[in-house]
């Protein structure tokens, strides 16, 4: 897209409060989201950004918060920084106050220990026989690897059938390249499609009626909020946060941990060597929290505030940079450092407060299941034929990560 501004290096003044740009009458930009610098390596253009601008003002006019207390703040202080932030209804991430209590409490159901424990043996055969399917030895993109397995499993998860495969993968493809883009148009198209999609299937269930599939899509259309029947609009809502953002976000998580794990060896072997399902739960957060493809949340500040001597306006977009704020070095030291434990109180790739991930459990599973399967099956290795390249703003992780599959040496019993 076309530059806002001629730099995207630093021009505020680190946070004191950059005044009004003479004749404007408004805050200049301290960054571009969008510039050189953070297409070239985003993870070291944040950091860049939140150790001498860490309240820093775009050219849009949103303020992205940058350092791990301010983002945790924001996060927890749901009066003055509101999630309505969007034209379009979302369910229930875009509702505050009791309206987002009502609906997240019909989300959470889906999502309870017990519900995800008796998912997670469909999800792992699903991870299996995607594995199974792999050329070992070969090449392959760990974020493909990511997406197929996401709408395979989310499929398998929802009851939807195997003949949608192939729209949502195009879907998932297309919807990166309308967020990279920025096209309000192109993006609208691209949400109408999954609309769609979606629609088509709740159209099936309700004209089987009595007949429809026992499965969490049609659970879905028996859901009531305050003693009415879900409407199809919010049911869609619903659905498009489920699939639409753990398509993606699986995809970008599945790239971002095999490729840590290709660069470390010695993690991956005492991986493979077998660890409780909470341990490796914990590795794969810690390996999120160093390279959080999750960059940021939107907020909308409700009153006026002033964060660190900058001035936020009511009404003024606030982005919480979750990427940046989990490679703090004043919560984390070194933000490379390996510390699964000692970390853990601090992460925020699941976001943090009532409006934390819901889905996360099922994603945790999802994730730690294809890990267990692809390390059960080759020893995973850089592709050094194959450059990595990195997702372009305002996503995260990378867009192709290639690595090598070797088979593993197994040994003889004794």
């Amino acid at each position: 897209m076309t530059e806002h501004t001629p730099t995207d290096e630093i021009t505020g003044d680190g946070g004191r409060g950059a005044g009004t740009a003479p004749g404007r009458g408004r805050v200049p930009p301290d960054w571009n989201p969008r510039g050189p610098s953070v297409r070239r390596d985003p993870v070291a253009a944040y950091d860049a950004l939140r150790e001498r601008c860490p309240v820093a003002h775009g050219p849009d006019g949103a303020w992205t918060l940058l350092s791990h207390a301010d983002v945790q703040r924001a996060a927890l202080d749901h009066e003055t920084y509101a999630n309505a932030v969007s034209r379009h209804l979302q369910v229930p991430n875009g509702l505050d106050g009791p309206t987002h209590t009502a609906y997240r409490a019909v989300v959470d159901r889906y999502f309870t220990r017990e519900r995800v424990e008796a998912v997670a043996p469909v999800v792992e055969q699903v991870a299996r026989d995607l594995v199974a399917q792999l050329e070992v030895p070969g090449r392959v993109d760990a974020v493909e690897i990511g997406s197929l397995f996401a709408v395979r499993a989310q499929s398998a998860w929802l009851g939807w059938p195997a003949e949608v495969e192939g729209s949502l993968l195009r879907w998932v493809r297309d919807n990166h390249a309308a967020t990279r883009s920025r096209d309000r148009e192109r993006t609208a198209e691209v949400a109408h499609r999954f609309d769609m999609i979606v629609r088509s299937l709740i159209d099936a269930r309700r004209r089987a009626g009595e007949d429809a599939t026992d499965d969490v899509t049609t659970e879905l259309l028996r859901e009531r909020v305050d003693g009415r029947l879900l409407t199809d609009e919010e049911i869609v809502s619903i659905l498009r946060n489920w699939t639409g953002g753990d398509l993606g976000s699986m995809a970008l998580c599945t790239g971002v941990v095999l490729t840590y794990l290709a660069d470390h060896p010695d993690l991956q072997a005492r991986l493979r060597a077998g660890v409780p399902d909470r341990e490796l739960d914990a590795v794969l957060d810690e390996i999120l929290r160093i390279d959080d493809p999750f960059v940021s949340n939107r907020r909308t500040a409700t009153d006026a505030v002033t964060i660190r001597g900058r001035h936020v306006a009511a009404g003024d977009l606030v982005l919480l940079s979750w990427t940046a704020a989990n490679r703090d070095p004043r919560v984390f030291g070194d933000p490379d450092a390996f510390d699964p434990e000692g970390n853990a109180p601090y992460n925020l790739v699941w976001g943090i407060g009532k409006h934390v991930c819901p889905g996360r459990p099922l994603a945790t599973t999802e994730l730690r299941v294809l890990t267990r399967a692809v390390l059960d099956a080759a020893v995973v290795e850089p592709d050094p034929d194959h450059p990595r390249r990195r997702a372009l703003p305002p996503l995260g992780g990378y867009a192709h990560a290639p690595v090598r599959l070797r088979a593993r040496e197994l040994r003889a019993s004794t």
